[in-house]
C-alpha cells in the first residue's frame, strides 16, 4: 500500500478539521514524548497508529487534514494512484470523533494559555515559542507500558522499544512503502518473558515491566491470600 502525503494527491481519501495551529502544533505535540508512535513520514507529515488504525495527519493553515488506511485484508481491489476504493472508507463521523478526542480538540487551548500567561510572566515568555501544545488523551494500556519505558532511556529509544513490542505481539494493520504498521498489543498478548527475550539487561528500568508481562488476564487471587 502506498503512503499518503498530500491532500491534493486524492482529496477523496482525505479529511479536514477546523484546527488553527494556536489550538494545535503536530510538529510540537507528536515529537514531544508524550506518544511514541508516531514519525515524520514527509516533511509536515506524521504517520502513526491511532484507535487500531495507520493515520496520517498534515496541517495546512487552519486546517487539520487525515488520512486513514484500511487493513490488508479488508482489500480485494488494488489501490489506483494511491486512492482506495469507497467500500474501503471509513465513516467520517467517526474518524473525526477519534482525532478530536485524542487531541482533546474540544478544549480551547487559546484560552488557557492566556490565563497562564497573565498568571506566569515565565509561561507568557516561553508560550510564544511554544504555541498548540496539548496534552493527548491515549489508551490507557499503551501509556502505561510506554510510561515504564520511558525510566532511564531518551525518546528515540523508547520508541524503538515500543515499535518492537508491537511487531512481536500487536496485530498487523497493514504495510506502507514496505513499512509494516502494527496495533499496540493486547493485554492478553503481553504474558510470559517476552521482555528479557526483546531487550535482556540492556532494558534498563523498564525491567519493572517484567511483573506486569507475567500477569495472566482475568487472574483472581488465590483464596488463601489476604484481602487488602
Amino acid at each position: 500500500m502506498k503512503l499518503r502525503d498530500d491532500p491534493s494527491a486524492c482529496p477523496s481519501v482525505w479529511r479536514c478539521l477546523s484546527c488553527p495551529p494556536a489550538e494545535l502544533r503536530l510538529d510540537l505535540v507528536l515529537s514531544s514524548g508524550q506518544s511514541f508512535r508516531w514519525w515524520e513520514s514527509s516533511p509536515g507529515a506524521w504517520t502513526g497508529v491511532l484507535g487500531g488504525r495507520v493515520w496520517t495527519l498534515r496541517q495546512d493553515g487552519d486546517r487539520l487534514w487525515y488520512t486513514v488506511y484500511g487493513e490488508e485484508d479488508e482489500h480485494n481491489e488494488e489501490e489506483r494512484d494511491g486512492c482506495l476504493p469507497e467500500a474501503a472508507k471509513l465513516d467520517a463521523a467517526e474518524t473525526d470523533r477519534i482525532l478530536r478526542d485524542y487531541f482533546q480538540l474540544d478544549v480551547g487551548l487559546s484560552a488557557l494559555y492566556r490565563a497562564w500567561g497573565a498568571a506566569d510572566p515565565l509561561f507568557r515568555k516561553v508560550a510564544k515559542d511554544f504555541p498548540g501544545v496539548r496534552v493527548l488523551r491515549q489508551d490507557p494500556v499503551e501509556c502505561l507500558f510506554s510510561f515504564i519505558c520511558t525510566s532511564n532511556n531518551h525518546i528515540s529509544r523508547i520508541t524503538a522499544m515500543i515499535e518492537r513490542l508491537c511487531q512481536a505481539f500487536g496485530r498487523r494493520l497493514c504495510c506502507l512503502d514496505a513499512r509494516p504498521f502494527h496495533a499496540f498489543p493486547s493485554l492478553s498478548a503481553l504474558t510470559g518473558d517476552f521482555f528479557r527475550g526483546l531487550w535482556g539487561p540492556r532494558a534498563g528500568w523498564a525491567q519493572a515491566v517484567l511483573f506486569c508481562a507475567d500477569l495472566r488476564k482475568g487472574q483472581k487471587p488465590a483464596s488463601s491470600q489476604h484481602q487488602v
